[in-house]
C-alpha cells in the first residue's frame, strides 16, 4: 500500500482540501486529504489514512478529462468498506456516469496517477501481479514462444480465458480449479 509520503509526493506536497473521513468502516481517527488541480476537466487525488498510526486505507486518481477512477483499498480494510457500502445501500461509484477501476499494485496506481497529473495517455488496462516457479516461467515463456507471443500477451490471454471461462460457468470453473489442485496435492 502506498504510503503517506508517496501520495504528498505525487502531489507535491499541494493539498487543496481535507476533512474527517465520513464514514465508520475505518474507525474515528480517519482522516482524507485531497489535491484537485482546480480544472474541472483536469485531475484529482485522495488519500484516506488513520491520523494515530499513519495507516493509508486508500488512494484514489480522478481523470476528469477522461472520466476514469483508479483506486486501491487497503486489503487488510477492504471488507469493512465494502460493508458499509452495502449498509447503507448506496452504488459504489466516484461520480455519475463512471465506475470505479480498482488497481492491484501500488506500481500500476503510480504509473497512471503520473500520467493523469501530467496530462499523459497511459496504459488503461490493470496490471495483476502473478507469481510462477522457475519451472513454470520457463514453460510459459517456451509455450508464448511457440505461438510467436511475447510471455506478457500470453499471460494476459491465459487470464481473459480464465475470466471468461469463469464468467460463462462460475461453478463448473471452480469445480475444475479445485480438481486440479487435488490432483496436484495443492489441497
Amino acid at each position: 500500500m502506498l504510503s503517506i509520503k508517496e501520495w504528498m509526493e505525487l502531489v507535491d506536497y499541494k493539498i487543496t482540501e481535507g476533512a474527517n473521513y465520513g464514514w465508520q468502516c475505518y474507525g474515528y481517527n480517519a482522516y482524507t486529504l485531497d489535491s484537485w488541480s482546480g480544472d474541472r476537466d483536469g485531475h484529482g487525488f485522495s488519500i484516506t489514512f488513520d491520523t494515530r498510526d499513519q495507516t493509508v486505507f486508500s488512494v484514489e486518481a480522478h481523470d476528469y478529462k477522461n472520466s476514469r477512477a483508479y483506486r486501491i483499498i487497503n486489503p487488510t480494510h477492504q471488507p469493512q468498506y465494502m460493508m458499509e457500502v452495502t449498509r447503507r445501500n448506496v452504488k459504489d461509484i466516484p461520480w455519475d456516469g463512471v465506475e470505479w477501476v480498482d488497481l492491484e499494485t501500488d506500481d500500476d496506481f503510480m504509473q497512471k496517477a503520473l500520467a493523469i497529473k501530467e496530462g499523459k495517455d497511459y496504459d488503461t488496462r490493470v496490471s495483476m501481479p502473478v507469481e510462477f516457479t522457475d519451472e513454470e516461467l520457463l514453460t510459459y515463456m517456451k509455450m508464448a514462444h511457440e505461438r510467436d507471443m511475447t510471455f506478457n500477451q500470453f499471460i494476459e490471454e491465459a487470464l481473459r480465458t480464465a475470466i471468461e471461462d469463469y464468467e460463462r460457468d462460475p461453478e463448473g470453473t471452480v469445480a475444475r480449479a479445485k480438481r486440479w489442485k487435488e490432483d496436484h496435492d495443492l489441497t
